[in-house]
């Protein structure tokens, strides 16, 4: 038997990666205790006594684990690319919320611009990703309706995360390359590996067996 401690707190990232983990995690027996939609609870127990949920946005995720507010985490790859931290293991691609990293500008031709601005959420893939290319960049930060950078002259290009790609064409935009694809992923804090060991690669494995589905 061991004495090591049980209870986990699982981080899930708000929005999409949320709705298409909760059926996965209620294949794994894990089952919020409350309704998601109009609970203002923040911690919330689910119907595995040892394992609660907490539901953060995408970007805190990578912090509450790092920093033991939380034990795991569920959460994008695009996330995990931009975070500076090293807290944490990655231990499982759960295949789900995919999408992709790409670059779209209206002008397929930009790259023989001398000196690229570049419209953004992902300051640091982007600047390694045209590097890498031996491309000047400036970065642009942004946050949302990245599109319409470009269409404004306030972008040569952006970088963002694209599904079906619809709403690049709705303005105008073309696709130009992928910088790489993008799923959820499951992360651990390095200390809980050690010291809730046993419960941490239970819960892993059933993850793992939820998200390759009937054999």
């Amino acid at each position: 038997m061991t004495n090591e401690p049980r209870q986990l707190t699982l981080a899930i990232a708000k929005g999409r990666i949320l709705k298409e983990a909760i059926p996965l995690l209620a294949a794994a027996g894990i089952v919020p205790g409350e309704d998601l939609d109009r609970t203002r609870r923040l911690i919330i127990p689910t119907s595995n006594a040892f394992v609660r949920m907490v539901i953060v946005r995408a970007s805190d995720v990578p912090t509450y684990v790092e920093y033991g507010g939380a034990d795991l985490g569920i959460v994008g790859k695009d996330t995990l690319l931009e975070y500076e931290g090293d807290g944490f293991y990655e231990p499982l691609d759960l295949r789900i919320a995919p999408c992709r990293l790409a670059v779209a500008s209206q002008d397929p031709g930009f790259a023989a611009l001398p000196r690229l601005r570049v419209a953004t959420k992902y300051a640091a893939v982007t600047r390694k990703h045209f590097a890498q290319k031996g491309l000047q960049t400036e970065i642009i930060k942004l946050y949302g309706s990245m599109e319409l950078a470009p269409l404004v002259g306030l972008a040569d290009c952006i970088v963002d995360l694209v599904d079906t790609g619809n709403t690049l064409r709705a303005n105008g935009l073309l696709e130009v390359e992928q910088i790489c694809a993008i799923t959820a992923r499951v992360i651990v804090n390095k200390a809980t590996m050690k010291t809730k060991h046993a419960v941490t690669v239970d819960l892993l494995q059933q993850l793992e067996r939820a998200a390759n589905g009937p054999a």
